[in-house]
């Protein structure tokens, strides 16, 4: 059993960037002079952005066992439909840290995101999200204390201005986690620009895990972050992130606390 608790608990691994944040917005209306015209926003378009996080937190809980990661990742949106899809990648810990504890020999030490979906308007000024998300842990041997840890989640978001509401189900095993299929998770927040390429981030959410009620835990995250166009469009980002989580189920077995509460602090560049 103590494996298990162990098991769960490393698998809830949102730092500032993840591939559920790095999932492309609409794109933004430039506006080039007071009096031009807006320039025109091409139908096809890739994006692709690096960074580095001192903590990568995926719905509260340390996936790179407290230390820092690096990221990147890959976006392609077509406009006109509102189709897109896209990769992403982190170096991360909690595969080879939940192995290695059971006195094997760890394998898997990335995360490799696959996604794609639909998004749009609605009436009344809502809009809309949906697709399904693929979680691919190369070479990964965590079916030896537990299932594979490729994970696939369908999701749906509703947003108005500013805020919006997130769905995902887990149509696998969650992270490896035996006889968790069905598990979800309730995003709530909303992103302020307030000013001076600065803005404002507010997260609540909720894990379920299916079969593990002791698991279920809620997460939080404030945050601000700021783009520096001086420094060659350049992202600097801060946020605190807490949960609720059971320290007996989040707690590794040298004692580090994957959900205990923190500072994020992350470097980011789009382009």
């Amino acid at each position: 059993m103590q494996k298990l608790v162990f098991a769960v608990a490393s698998l809830f691994v949102v730092g500032l960037v993840h591939a559920e944040d790095v999932v492309p917005a609409s794109p933004a209306v430039v506006e080039v002079a007071p009096a031009a015209a807006a320039a025109p926003v091409p139908d096809n378009q890739v994006a692709y952005n690096i960074g580095l996080v001192n903590d990568y937190r995926f719905r509260g809980i340390s996936q790179s066992g407290l230390d820092p990661a690096v990221q990147g990742g890959i976006d392609y949106t077509n406009n006109p439909t509102g189709l897109y899809a896209g990769t992403w990648l982190s170096s991360i810990k909690w595969i080879t840290d939940s192995v290695n504890s059971a006195g094997l020999n760890g394998k898997g030490n990335v995360e490799w995101d696959l996604y794609a979906g639909k998004r749009g308007d609605l009436p009344a000024g809502f809009t809309y999200d949906v697709g399904g998300l693929y979680y691919f842990y190369p070479q990964n041997n965590y079916d030896r204390i537990g299932k594979n840890a490729d994970t696939f989640e369908l999701y749906a978001q509703l947003g108005y201005g500013p805020a919006y509401f997130k769905y995902s189900h887990a149509l696998t095993t969650l992270f490896g986690t035996v006889d968790s299929k069905n598990s979800a998770y309730y995003d709530l927040g909303a992103n302020f620009d307030v000013g001076a390429g600065v803005t404002l981030g507010l997260h609540v959410g909720h894990q379920t895990v299916e079969n593990y009620s002791f698991a279920s835990y809620d997460d939080w995250k404030i945050g601000v972050s700021k783009t520096f166009d001086a420094l060659a469009g350049i992202t600097l980002g801060a946020a605190y992130v807490g949960t609720n989580a059971k320290d007996g189920a989040y707690v590794t077995p040298s004692g580090k606390n994957l959900g205990r509460n923190g500072l994020v602090v992350s470097l980011a560049k789009t382009f």
